[in-house]
């Protein structure tokens, strides 16, 4: 009975504090927001809105970094998976899929600023013997105004999303078959593979896309981190505007808020009419007949793009573990004069309190949200595999900017005088950790040969029964890898502790971000290794923990 509500709990839980964050995002900024004296509608918040300096400007970084960045993610795993689907490099790829997305935005956005700033480890591998330089040149590198580095760092996360994605849809499209065909009429390889793979691919990651382009044009952790600050991106200054304590400029954040949701549509809607016009573009393209031209190019970008994607963000640890362990570091030395634990130990008594802290609101929302997810798709195996036709709503919380809606929870806990608390902390994360979990695993679920569960009936068996002692070890794996996901989403949550914490919820995240406006490497090198680090020891578990629960057990380790 329980589970028959489970699909309707879960839209519940997403849909309703997404609406009601919305619309108490909306009455403050046309003026409407009784405990603070605002009791009659204006357009006055939205004039003065546009009357801050460099608010244009801020407007459009926001929009051409997710659309810039999306673009170039999407062009990688395309050319990659045209030239290397199947190959060594594939292989290779896919084994270091987990690891970078482990890491979270903010830690993979403070190694990429202490590799490519005028006093980086770029800077020094290089510097005299090749740049002459005797000291930090004058560069903008790094928060640049044109939002560059933002989207390089951007770029370093969600080129993995994207083939993660991409490999979870590839065997529906069944790609061997399609280019050996193609192949037979005299196509060459990864023209074969763009002319009848790619369109056949390309829908079943629509949503995914379409969730970096969100979240690309709104990020707040990114943005602070690699993003310009005079003027800020839209979604920094509005966070600003909420940590304001003068409690009228909130009237303004929600105004900004609410431009921030209408710059992300637009930036939905530009991309959905880029869609139109490629498959017009296309279709043209492959009525040519095209067989050899763009082989090559094809294959140098997607290997080059891959590899550099891979190499930076390897390199942003090691600059991360180098900070974190450096003593004494002159420019332009490419080494430290000495490395040590006085860093770890200086910071250790600080580390503690927002470590337990990250932990607690990780496991907690990770293990509701698998639980929920559990419960949904045994449902949806027992009224024989027809999952409900609303949980396309999961991608709701990833397509709606978390600026949009999280601002109007935090007004209504300012009229509710709700007390900051790590339980509201902890919905907050699971809104967002949900869906990732549900997708994790829902993939796994449905694949799972239906005929272990038959033979279990068969011997006597109850639905429960079948579920505890059957389905559940056979997806050990899969599930301990949704769980190991759900940590690293929710460890790397700033924005919600933020704004639901009021600043007075403390975690590894939280405290990062916040050394970001300081000068001192090491430190925050300890803080952004220690936030990478939380979400690896999770997937080390999920990887290893099936290995010697089932070593006697091979064809237990996954899915079957």
């Amino acid at each position: 009975m329980i589970l028959r509500w489970m699909p309707r709990l879960i839209i519940g839980l997403l849909l309703l504090p997404i609406t009601a964050g919305l619309v108490l995002a909306l009455l403050p900024a046309f003026g409407y927001l009784p405990v603070l004296g605002g009791v009659h509608f204006t357009l006055q918040h939205w004039y003065d809105l546009l009357l801050v300096p460099g608010i244009w400007r801020s407007i459009g970084v926001s929009y051409f970094s997710g659309l810039l960045t999306t673009l170039v993610a999407l062009t990688v795993v395309f050319c990659f998976l045209a030239g290397f689907s199947g190959s060594r490099f594939d292989r290779w790829i896919r084994r270091l899929i987990s690891p970078l997305l482990s890491v979270p935005h903010a830690a993979a956005a403070f190694g990429l600023a202490f590799l490519i700033t005028p006093a980086g480890l770029i800077a020094r591998w290089i510097s005299p013997a090749l740049s002459g330089w005797q000291r930090p040149p004058d560069l903008m590198i790094g928060q640049d105004a044109w939002g560059l580095s933002l989207m390089a760092g951007l770029m370093v996360k969600e080129i993995p999303f994207l083939l993660l994605m991409a490999f979870a849809a590839l065997p529906q499209v069944n790609p061997g078959q399609s280019v050996m065909l193609a192949r037979s009429l005299g196509y060459r390889p990864r023209l074969a593979w763009f002319k009848v793979v790619a369109p056949r691919l390309y829908p079943l990651i629509r949503l995914p896309v379409y969730a970096v382009l969100a979240y690309a044009s709104s990020t707040v952790d990114v943005a602070m981190i690699l993003g310009p600050n005079l003027p800020p991106t839209l979604s920094v200054q509005v966070v600003a505007w909420f940590n304001d304590p003068d409690l009228g400029t909130r009237f303004l954040a929600s105004a900004g808020a609410i431009a921030q949701l209408l710059v992300t549509l637009s930036l939905l809607l530009t991309w959905w009419l880029l869609e139109q016009a490629t498959t017009v573009v296309f279709s043209l393209w492959v009525a040519r007949g095209g067989r050899h031209r763009g082989e090559r190019l094809i294959g140098l970008f997607g290997s080059g793009s891959m590899a550099l994607a891979v190499a930076v963000a390897a390199l942003a640890l090691l600059s991360l573990a180098l900070n974190s362990f450096a003593g004494l570091w002159r420019f332009p030395a490419a080494w430290p004069d000495s490395v040590g634990l006085d860093n770890w130990l200086r910071a250790a008594p600080s580390l503690l309190g927002p470590i337990r802290t990250t932990l607690l609101i990780a496991c907690v929302a990770t293990l509701i949200a698998t639980a929920l997810a559990l419960a949904a798709l045994e449902r949806e195996q027992r009224l024989g595999g027809r999952p409900a036709w609303a949980l396309w709503l999961l991608y709701l919380p990833l397509l709606v900017p978390q600026v949009a809606f999280l601002s109007g929870i935090t007004v209504a806990s300012v009229f509710f005088s709700a007390a900051p608390e790590w339980w509201l902390v902890m919905l907050g994360h699971l809104l967002f950790v949900l869906p990732y979990v549900f997708l994790t695993l829902s993939e796994a679920y449905r694949r799972l040969d239906p005929r272990w569960s038959h033979v279990a009936h068969a011997l006597g068996a109850s639905a429960n029964a079948v579920f505890w002692r059957v389905r559940l070890p056979l997806l050990l794996a899969p599930v301990l890898t949704a769980l190991a996901l759900g940590l690293a989403i929710s460890i790397s949550q700033y924005l919600p502790t933020q704004l639901l914490g009021a600043g007075r919820i403390s975690t590894v995240t939280t405290e990062a971000v916040a050394l970001s406006s300081g000068g001192d490497r090491r430190l925050i090198g300890v803080w952004a290794l220690v936030q990478a680090l939380l979400p690896m020891l999770g997937f080390i578990v999920a990887l290893v923990l099936p290995r010697l629960l089932w070593r006697n057990r091979r064809g237990m380790r996954g899915v079957h």
